[in-house]
């Protein structure tokens, strides 16, 4: 052990008069001391321990062993009255209790999990006080909170079978202890078993978002991607919306929500999807990707397969759902991310003010790069903007003097309907522009979404 590190220790034992746990002497140094170490020293001790069935919550309170052994000062060798760091809560944490509490809780919840993480939530004078510790010996630690996880955490591992989970856990479990530091301030008791306190812990579970991709089309016209509350009581209910909160009956977002509420008991979800059509447009080909964010689900072991059944029989002759898998929220971002790899294909039923002739619509031939600034429709809703887009491809189906079909392949974020009628010169060139007569758009069908 390096002398540096001696003096550390002593000065811990200072600051705490000799008032310091075994937990709290090993953490402070749990980034200087390896496990070899302390094996080593309790060997030279001949401490009784099996390495081979050391737990990681077990380290630091032999670390603390050992060093306490390794110091040779009378003094420190003493068992402290009461830590001054963590007041012996790490000798009296009532496992059992607080396992006992979560396991009502999840039972109460009726929750479906496979992996998990533990929180705390203490008293911050504690924490300040073992931030304090370590700025006096100058030296960076982990906080009690991180040593009280790993002790429950690994407790419950054992009891459930259950996996802890440092990144994106199922549920994240979260016991609060501050009544109890609460109840020995007050009654200004030099120590408190937590033991005889089990009725102060209380166990709150934050239940974590499934996510869902797939694709979906959508068969019929007059349906939104996602649900639309209604503009006057903001999804209240009124007699404008027919006490529905919402202006129109039915969207994607809720097809696909039915089941998936029954399936997985979850609070809610909220629809991501890359990009969006309009209400009067159909999705067909290949449908448009999405994922669905399913908010505090309770049930979490899904048979998608049989779930896609009951959603598209659920849904039958209004949207089809497609390849539903389990993601990660990342995939939210990577969906919702526009990229110049990114192309749509539509079809375009277009009438015109004025006769046409067939040979006018070879003229849409050139259409080529497209300056087009935010459409006035939803300029109140997005940033007004001059955007460049290319056409790939374009073809033309003539039908009659006023009528004709277009099918064109262009980036992603074209405003199709824009293109046809020019939009006041906001989009340039146009299909008005270019056959010198007004024209809209009378139907609109996205038929595929892809990437070149």
């Amino acid at each position: 052990m390096k002398e540096e590190t001696i003096l550390k220790i002593k000065k811990l034992f200072e600051l705490t008069n000799n008032n310091v746990c075994d937990h709290c002497i090993g953490r402070k140094f749990s980034d200087i001391l390896s496990k070899e170490w302390i094996l080593n020293e309790l060997r030279n001790m001949n401490y009784p321990i099996d390495s081979t069935k050391i737990l990681d919550s077990k380290l630091n309170q032999l670390r603390g062993v050992a060093i306490r052994n390794k110091i040779d000062n009378e003094e420190y060798l003493k068992d402290c009255n009461k830590c001054e760091i963590c007041e012996n809560i790490f000798e009296n944490i009532n496992k059992e209790d607080i396992l006992k509490k979560i396991d009502e809780k999840v039972e109460f919840l009726s929750l479906e999990y496979d992996s998990f993480l533990i929180g705390t939530k203490i008293p911050k004078e504690v924490l300040e006080k073992d931030l304090w510790i370590n700025d006096e010996i100058n030296i960076e630690s982990e906080n009690i909170k991180k040593e009280i996880n790993r002790i429950i955490g690994e407790e419950l591992e054992l009891l459930t079978q259950k996996e802890v989970k440092f990144k994106n856990p199922d549920i994240v479990i979260v016991v609060d202890l501050r009544k109890v530091f609460k109840e020995i301030e007050t009654n200004s008791m030099k120590f408190h078993s937590l033991k005889d306190n089990h009725d102060l812990i209380s166990v709150r579970i934050q239940i974590n978002p499934l996510f869902i991709e797939g694709r979906y089309l959508k068969l019929v016209r007059g349906i939104p991607q996602t649900k639309w509350p209604c503009k006057k009581c903001k999804g209240r209910g009124c007699e404008s919306c027919n006490f529905t909160g919402k202006i129109y009956d039915e969207s994607v977002e809720e097809l696909i929500y039915h089941d998936t509420k029954i399936a997985t008991n979850c609070y809610k979800s909220k629809f991501h999807g890359a990009g969006r059509e309009d209400i009067d447009v159909k999705m067909l080909g290949n449908g448009r990707p999405f994922v669905l964010e399913i908010i505090e689900p309770k049930l979490r072991s899904l048979n998608l397969s049989n779930l896609n059944e009951k959603i598209n029989q659920y849904s039958k002759g209004k949207a089809k759902f497609l390849d539903l898998k389990f993601c990660s929220k990342s995939r939210i971002a990577e969906i919702k991310v526009s990229s110049p790899d990114t192309f749509k294909i539509y079809c375009a039923t277009v009438e015109s003010e004025n006769e046409i002739l067939k040979d006018d619509l070879k003229k849409l031939q050139n259409l080529s790069i497209i300056k087009q600034k935010t459409p006035t429709r939803v300029v109140h809703r997005r940033a007004n903007l001059l955007r460049t887009k290319n056409i790939k491809d374009l073809d033309t189906y003539f039908i009659d003097d006023h009528l004709f079909k277009m099918k064109i392949k262009t980036d992603g974020g074209l405003y199709i309907k824009e293109l046809i009628s020019g939009d006041n010169d906001r989009t340039k060139p146009s299909i008005s522009e270019i056959l010198n007569t007004k024209c809209f758009c009378k139907e609109l069908d996205v038929i595929k979404v892809g990437k070149y």
